[in-house]
């Protein structure tokens, strides 16, 4: 994805001294090293990147990465990286969090991030479960799995975030595993590229409280797809690939561009100053409008 010039940096200057303290085994170092790789490829300065995260224990990962990051409350990662977006357009924004941190106490913004399309990316850590709260079923916890919650199996139906992410009509969506890291950092690099709300939703298991052969049964169940560039524009074909799948597709999966918040921002501006002869109103004007 990146070029072959000369870089500023190297993948070290990303990584900060504190060490994660995840489980062993946790998908989350790959998306870590991935992210590491991807702001690396694209040569970012460091102080121009900021990670916003919610709760859970992959939100633990911007205190990881030698960038600005907020570690937030639960479910708002997105409103508050959008604010950020908003307030320093200049800089790049990336979102972090968990299934459930997503797709659950989080989900009311996942639609509205989408809509507005702001020019920033969405990393959601998947692994089925409740990790840092000890192993309940989260949204995407698979039908019957047996947690400390559901000791007789879950009734629940199984939420898929990149079927969501296409009912929200998100720009860009792909999806990746923790345990390809090359491929894994190369579609992160993709989503940050991308003009507007990028989602990538990252299968990283637990090993802790979904068994150490996790990323064994990912492996055996993930395959790559190629969408043409053509297809890449159509949700049906996106939707339909993901309902006929036996298995999990890895890719990106959908990308439609379209003018960002940013830009639709700045076009309303720009019509209102016409209508005012170009000139910047003061507040005394405004006033005057509603108090004659």
């Amino acid at each position: 994805m990146s070029d072959a010039t000369e870089k500023n940096h190297t993948v070290g200057d990303y990584k900060r001294d504190l060490k994660p303290v995840w489980c062993t085994g946790c998908g989350d170092y790959g998306v870590l090293q991935s992210i590491y790789r991807s702001l690396n490829a694209m040569d970012l300065e460091p102080e121009n990147v900021g990670i916003v995260s919610g709760i859970g224990c992959s939100s633990r990962l911007p205190g990881y990465v030698n960038t600005y990051g907020f570690n937030s409350v639960h479910g708002r990662a997105l409103p508050l990286a959008q604010g950020l977006r908003l307030a320093r357009p200049d800089i790049t924004v990336l979102a972090v969090g968990g299934d459930g941190d997503g797709v659950s106490i989080g989900m009311g913004h996942f639609p509205h991030a989408a809509r507005r399309n702001i020019n920033m990316t969405y990393i959601m850590m998947d692994n089925c479960i409740y990790g840092l709260t000890k192993g309940q079923t989260s949204p995407t916890t698979p039908l019957g799995d047996v947690t400390v919650s559901t000791p007789y199996g879950s009734v629940d139906t199984t939420l898929d975030p990149v079927q969501l992410a296409l009912s929200f009509n998100v720009s860009f969506i792909a999806r990746a595993f923790a345990g390809d890291l090359k491929h894994l950092a190369e579609i992160i690099e993709a989503a940050v590229r991308h003009e507007g709300f990028s989602f990538v939703h990252v299968i990283s298991p637990c090993v802790t409280y979904r068994g150490m052969g996790e990323f064994k049964r990912v492996r055996e169940l993930v395959e790559k797809v190629f969408p043409s560039r053509t297809d890449l524009l159509h949700r049906t074909v996106a939707f339909a690939r993901e309902e006929h799948s036996d298995g999990i597709n890895l890719g990106i999966l959908y990308c439609h561009p379209r003018p960002t918040y940013d830009v639709e921002l700045d076009e309303i501006s720009a019509r209102s100053l016409d209508t005012r002869n170009n000139t910047s109103p003061s507040m005394e004007d405004f006033l005057d409008e509603f108090m004659p």
